[in-house]
């Protein structure tokens, strides 16, 4: 993978679709590739488009919630990449579920009513409302998988400290209530979503991306009870279809699994279930950039300029 290089660039770390640039101690550049994973593998065609929906959707979403707690992003000096804080981070991902779908469902159909520690009422069915949200953590995982784990064993291998985790617990059950609301003015329901948080001295900020369509599910509100009821599949917006398309095609990442051809055509279909996700979410109007390395140098510096980062 190409790497850029910014003024007081000291690090720089290719991840499965973001290439993150630390600057100094301080700060850290995030550029959001084209480049689209599932069952933690990336697959071989870049999406058009895909890095400007998450970046732009991410940075909409924090703007959203920065009065419930403080998160990492600084600026957006180019329509793919993020500036922010360099937090220390947690290694776990704080999962909240409001449906039983994807993961949970899965783990519900098989019998079980635990997951990560947390009982699964009797008698749900696919996509149906739990009671009350439901955090289930998972580990953060630096290659491979991530872990389902619970809140009880996270405190006692020290990933987190039991006052932090009340605070975790929290914010993320806060920020997944505003994220609902800001779906139901849209006419879509977070189905669920993850959120990463970090720590700078003793303040915690959320970081990342947040409420995109590679961190959450949305469906349409619209005839959803009516599609729960008939036993219909319900019309979601999230990366969920192109993991359905690969089980269809029998790759899960298992070894042995080889990606499926991705034509022209399915690539095509994919950018535009991003851009359709990231109109309906934020109701504004897509307007594709693509600046070149050249360009979002420039840009990345100018910010870093104005902020004085070193």
């Amino acid at each position: 993978m190409k790497s850029l290089q910014f003024p007081q660039q000291t690090n720089v770390y290719h991840g499965k679709v973001r290439d993150v640039y630390t600057i100094g101690q301080d700060w850290l550049v995030m550029v959001a590739s084209n480049r689209i994973s599932a069952f933690d593998v990336i697959l071989p065609k870049p999406i058009p488009y895909k890095g400007q929906v998450l970046n732009q959707i991410a940075a909409f979403m924090l703007e959203a919630t920065k009065d419930i707690c403080p998160n990492w992003l600084v600026d957006v000096p180019a329509a793919n990449v993020s500036i922010g804080k360099k937090c220390t981070p947690y290694k776990i991902e704080m999962v909240v579920r409001g449906n039983v779908v994807g993961h949970a469902w899965r783990t519900y159909s098989s019998g079980q009513r635990t997951l990560c520690g947390v009982t699964m009422p009797e008698g749900l069915k696919e996509n149906d409302f739990f009671p009350s949200p439901i955090i289930t953590p998972s580990t953060k995982a630096a290659e491979g998988h991530d872990e389902d784990i619970s809140k009880e064993e996270i405190i006692r291998q020290g990933l987190v400290s039991a006052a932090d985790w009340e605070v975790l617990e929290s914010y993320a059950l806060q920020l997944f209530a505003r994220g609902k609301e800001i779906a139901a003015r849209r006419g879509l329901i977070l189905a669920d979503t993850k959120y990463e948080f970090g720590k700078i001295g003793d303040t915690i900020y959320l970081m990342d991306e947040v409420h995109t369509p590679d961190s959450s599910r949305y469906f349409y509100a619209d005839g959803f009870e009516q599609r729960q009821a008939s036993g219909e599949k319900q019309k979601q917006l999230s990366k969920e279809f192109v993991r359905e398309w690969l089980i269809a095609n029998n790759f899960m990442g298992k070894e042995g699994q080889s990606v499926p051809e991705m034509s022209d055509e399915w690539i095509d279909t994919i950018s535009k279930r991003y851009i359709e996700l990231f109109e309906k979410v934020t109701g504004k109007t897509f307007i594709p950039e693509q600046p070149s390395d050249d360009e979002i140098v420039t840009l990345v510096s100018e910010a870093l300029n104005k902020i004085g980062a070193k």
